[in-house]
């Protein structure tokens, strides 16, 4: 594993590993399953713990204007721009992640519902008891591809919104009844052994990616140990196991 380090050093920074240090992470929670992985991974590289806090963006927007102190932050281009503008992260260097895909769920044993297209969804939409989504980022896109098919009016009296994907997970797998839910397809899969069931992705027609990149913060405590890192996160190796999370 050392000599895997060794060779995806990018001059001097993942080598500045050698000395054990905490690496603090906010970021958004669809890459979760990916970036959980690759934490672990580097931990038995370099001895270096990576500590990981997993909002949504807003909620990390709201963090960081409190005067949250961390060493790198993971979220879509629009967070990261904003932040750079607000000389919170560091200009330059980003390391793209990959995109995540939004996907539809049922609870664990419920049937499953034909979503293979615009119209199979509609179907299944106007069938449901609830539909539930969340109020952040990618809760905003499916209200508004709701609306732009043709259901969001009909859908209102049944909908349920929350906070965050977490909540719409545990709302499915301890519903009753004809449930539909939304969320990143990352974060189907990640409670699938809780009680989800990933049904599918969106049709093709108003599916919607979510791109996730980081940066390094300015007033990151361990400079080189996130310099490191954000190297580490752009390794063929790291790449594999995004991949392999469900990240693109």
């Amino acid at each position: 594993m050392k000599l895997l380090v060794i060779a995806a050093c990018l001059g001097v920074a993942l080598c500045a590993a050698a000395t054990a240090a905490e690496i603090k992470v906010l970021s958004a929670g669809a890459v979760e399953p990916g970036l959980a992985r690759a934490a672990e991974a580097y931990k038995h590289a370099t001895g270096n713990t990576v500590s990981i806090q997993f909002n949504t963006a807003p909620q990390l927007v709201k963090k960081l204007a409190e005067g949250a102190t961390a060493d790198i932050l993971i979220a879509p281009p629009g967070v990261l721009d904003a932040q750079a503008k607000d000389g919170k992260i560091v200009a330059g260097g980003r390391t793209l992640l990959g995109r995540v895909g939004a996907g539809i769920l049922v609870r664990a044993g419920a049937p499953v519902p034909d979503v293979s297209s615009v119209e199979a969804l509609k179907r299944a939409l106007l069938a449901a008891d609830t539909v539930v989504y969340n109020t952040a980022s990618s809760g905003l896109y499916i209200e508004k591809m709701l609306d732009r098919i043709g259901v969001g009016g009909e859908l209102k009296a049944k909908t349920k919104r929350y906070a965050n994907g977490e909540a719409v997970m545990m709302h499915i797998i301890n519903g009753k009844g004809n449930e539909i839910g939304f969320g990143a397809i990352t974060e189907i899969k990640l409670f699938e052994r809780k009680g989800t069931k990933l049904v599918g992705p969106l049709p093709a027609d108003v599916q919607n990616y979510t791109t996730y990149g980081a940066a390094m913060l300015a007033n990151a405590p361990t400079k080189d140990a996130a310099k490191a890192f954000l190297a580490y996160l752009a390794t063929p190796e790291v790449k594999k196991i995004f991949t392999d999370a469900g990240i693109e």
